[in-house]
């Protein structure tokens, strides 16, 4: 940009009369260093693709499609393939025995035939992260930066590109500020796409099998049997066995796989003097006309679910109507779930509860309390954002600011349609119309925003996404901030929602932990059945056990360990009572001990068992 240089994907792949791309970019380019920024979904945007079999028009395959490799149908087990098949925007693939191709003989005894290929005929583009793996991979880039390496864990196409930049370059370096999720296996894509020699030295291969093995090794499982009674003397009783993972990692994790490839920094290590920060639960019980509501559609999404035992559509639907009906108890009509009729293999629908509908004009006990906290933080000076997960057909952020405005309380909502690059100046824009609250999705601002001017952050809806929560809940808290924060999340009392936000503390806490930091406060406080080993390792931190030796250590461990064994349950503050945060607060910090750091236990120390 600086020297007004020009190239594009064609002219780096010409080599001429050079042997590598490298070599003909300095010499007919840029001789000295070079920096090249592009975003994830940019770097993954490739061409457009249809399936690629062929129809004869004659033979024996007459009609029907065909590999184009092997001139045979598509086999799947009981039959074959037909067009519809190819219509559903999947793409095929076929194993085929190398001695079926022209009838020669591989090396290679099995081969894959893809059965999908570029659509010429729509946008010709290819992929920049592609275009390094194939043409780039000989050095061309010395050093590799992949920023919030948290949404590149799963096996998408943003997940893939890490792998093909990993391999692409001689030295990689990724960031996140949410590295693990609670669940330990979380890590299991980016482990094997950043070291997958490691992973091959600990027998875990890559695919299902090894994200098993992996699972068991380092996380936490729950095996649940279910036996049900027996019909009479002459039948067996049914037994089912379900197998789930919970929140939780085992220390060794990081033992293994952390400890030589990472480096965690908390933001107390680069910034002094932050201000304060503090999270408030928040409980509210629900009115006695929504309570009467919301246990009825409790009782027959529970019916639904006795009924149709496994139906994961009856599952979806649960979770999102008894998560959003207490907030908008109104225009959820009936409740549709389906099934797959075994014999003709058609989609049937069946009612699963009827929703009733309360008077909109009503304002629920969450909504009163919401905006009174709101009006006591407004009176103190403190602008408020207000996270809300629920945006789309039943817009819950519609509602929050109609009644703030009728409280005369300056509102603005952030939608998607503002582009992740115009939304600090849509902020800039509402401060200078003097906008007090403003209500967004937790996602729009979860990365690469500084929400300076607001110290007060209310999560009226949290999701179930702990990346998104810790990334969101700490868009105030950052270098340069002078006022103390303020998190409250909010729910009402046993519902869904209660057991949504207590799973997102327990998956909290198991992420905190893996990082070396230990509390009992705020979310964190909310792990109702935390493993032991958590247990006594924030016991220790809140006697201030640390800095010790690790024989000393494991004294302490084995002093706690019997106050703690009938405890191993964290008690759940009431509602009304204000927890302040962790000193560590959000915390990418090494999990090593640190002078500067006094409520962080050294997993290190934690490992030595191990031995």
């Amino acid at each position: 940009m600086r020297e007004g240089l020009h190239t594009s994907l064609v002219d780096l792949r010409l080599r001429q009369r050079f042997p590598t791309a490298l070599a003909r970019w300095k010499k007919a380019f840029c001789p000295g260093s070079a920096l090249f920024v592009v975003g994830r979904d940019r770097a993954k945007l490739g061409y457009f693709w249809r399936p690629a079999f062929q129809v004869p028009a004659s033979g024996q395959y007459a009609g029907m499609p065909v590999n184009p490799d092997t001139g045979s149908p598509v086999s799947c087990g009981e039959g074959f393939l037909l067009e519809p098949d190819f219509q559903r925007k999947l793409r095929h693939s076929e194993r085929i025995a190398a001695h079926n191709l022209d009838g020669k003989e591989k090396a290679r005894r099995i081969l894959y035939s893809p059965l999908w290929q570029a659509d010429g005929r729509r946008i010709r583009r290819f992929a920049p992260i592609d275009f390094i793996g194939r043409y780039l991979g000989d050095g061309f880039f010395s050093h590799g930066i992949f920023d919030e390496v948290h949404e590149g864990y799963t096996t998408s196409a943003q997940g893939n590109a890490l792998g093909t930049l990993a391999a692409s370059v001689g030295n990689i370096l990724v960031l996140t500020g949410t590295a693990n999720d609670g669940y330990a296996d979380s890590l299991f894509n980016a482990l094997y796409r950043l070291d997958p020699a490691r992973m091959k030295s600990h027998g875990l291969e890559w695919g299902a099998s090894g994200l098993r093995a992996f699972t068991e090794l380092y996380g936490v499982i729950e095996k649940v049997t279910v036996t049900e009674p027996e019909e009479n003397s002459c039948s067996k009783s049914r037994t089912t066995t379900t197998v789930r993972r919970r929140p939780g990692a085992s220390p060794l994790l990081f033992g293994h796989f952390l400890m030589n490839l990472g480096c965690f920094l908390s933001l107390e290590d680069v910034a002094e003097s932050l201000p304060p920060f503090e999270e408030t639960i928040v409980g509210v019980s629900m009115d006695s006309q929504l309570e009467a509501a919301y246990s009825q559609l409790e009782r027959d999404v529970r019916q639904a679910l006795r009924e149709n035992r496994g139906n994961r559509s009856v599952m979806s639907t649960m979770l999102n109507a008894l998560l959003l009906y207490p907030d908008h108890p109104y225009q959820l009509g009936e409740l549709w779930g389906f099934d797959i009729n075994p014999g003709t293999r058609a989609r049937e629908e069946f009612l699963i509860a009827r929703t009733r509908d309360l008077d909109p004009e009503i304002l629920q006990a969450k909504e009163r309390k919401l905006v009174e906290l709101v009006k006591e933080e407004l009176q103190e000076g403190r602008r408020c954002q207000i996270f809300v997960v629920y945006t789309g057909k039943h817009d819950v952020t519609a509602r929050l600011a109609s009644i703030l405005a009728r409280e005369s309380i300056r509102t603005a909502v952030l939608t998607a349609r503002t582009p992740p690059e115009r939304r600090e100046a849509w902020y800039e824009q509402q401060l200078r119309q003097g906008v007090e609250v403003f209500i967004a999705h937790p996602k729009l601002v979860a990365t690469g925003m500084d929400l300076l001017f607001v110290p007060s952050l209310f999560f009226y809806q949290t999701g179930y996404s702990t990346y998104t929560l810790r990334q969101a809940s700490r868009r105030s808290w950052r270098i340069g901030q002078k006022a103390d924060v303020q998190v409250y999340y909010l729910h009402y009392e046993r519902t869904l929602q209660s057991k949504c936000i207590a799973l997102m503390g327990r998956k909290l806490l198991a992420a905190l932990a893996l990082e070396g930091k230990f509390g009992s406060q705020g979310l964190q406080g909310l792990d109702e059945d935390g493993d032991l080993l958590v247990s006594l390792a924030r016991e220790l931190v809140s006697e201030k056990g640390v800095g010790e030796s690790a024989e000393q250590v494991w004294h302490n461990l084995a002093q706690h360990q019997t106050n703690l064994l009938s405890q191993t349950r964290t008690v759940i503050p009431k509602p009304s009572q204000v927890l302040p945060a962790s000193e560590a607060a959000e915390s990418n910090a090494l999990p090593l001990f640190s002078p500067s750091s006094p409520v962080q236990l050294s997993l290190f120390d934690l490992l030595l068992d191990s031995r």
